[in-house]
């Protein structure tokens, strides 16, 4: 199978996140550890037939209904082929343990109050205008902006300015809006954040957020339920 780029997998224990940002703002497609055993065989080069084969055996093998196996098993296959997302996809690396790092109130001065406003200007646009691939790759391109890794405490100023920038801003910025932004504000002030989208299972959703290191910045302590699974890492690679 060949690689397809803008499809990016969270895998876990309960199954695996498939994140595809090749149109529009992109569309998540959660398997159960049952999918997501056949997803893997398919990409990893077996043929579709073969793979329903060797899964119906096995779940046959611990007293299930094979008829209702193959039948469910093969009509998974066929969405996924439609969706054309049987194909090897992009898997992030979770950094050691993440330490996650609460939003508290920080010192912010007034050139990182700019980038966040700034920071907050662009992502809006990219995000609420083009499609989301457009708003990676102005993400990826950021990174190559002058400067070096951020601290922990780096990383928040920029996330805590984007924050205020936004009280200002009509309407509401949500995960994606306010991690892109803190990204893009950090660029500005000569630091390097990693932005990241991931996924988690019980229950299913999707949510992104900027690290500095292991470090996860900038959670609300009652609003997000942990561990998220990386699916998409934007960092510099060097």
């Amino acid at each position: 199978m060949s690689v397809r780029t803008g499809v990016y997998a969270a895998p876990s224990t309960d199954g695996i996140a498939l994140m595809d940002i090749r149109a529009g703002r992109g569309q998540w497609r959660f398997l159960d550890p049952v999918g997501a055993r056949l997803w893997q065989k398919i990409t990893d080069g077996a043929n579709p037939a073969t793979a329903i084969d060797d899964l119906t055996a096995y779940w046959r093998s611990k007293g299930a209904d094979p008829t209702q196996v193959r039948t469910d098993l093969t009509a998974l296959a066929d969405d996924l082929e439609r969706a054309k997302l049987l194909h090897h996809a992009a898997l992030a690396v979770q950094l050691g343990r993440p330490e996650i790092r609460f939003a508290t109130p920080v010192p912010v001065s007034a050139a990182q109050q700019l980038a966040g406003h700034a920071g907050l200007f662009v992502a809006l646009l990219l995000l609420r205008l083009l499609p989301i691939r457009i708003a990676v790759a102005c993400a990826r391109a950021a990174t190559f902006l002058p400067g070096r890794a951020a601290l922990p405490q780096e990383a928040e100023a920029a996330f805590a300015a984007v924050r205020r920038a936004a009280r200002l801003w009509p309407g509401r910025a949500a995960c994606l809006e306010e991690s892109l932004a803190a990204h893009f504000a950090a660029a500005l002030t000569g630091h390097r954040v990693r932005w990241v989208i991931g996924a988690r299972f019980i229950p299913q959703g999707a949510h992104a957020w900027i690290e500095a290191g292991t470090a996860i910045i900038g959670q609300d302590e009652t609003d997000r339920v942990w561990p998220y699974v990386p699916a998409l890492q934007v960092e510099r690679s060097n």
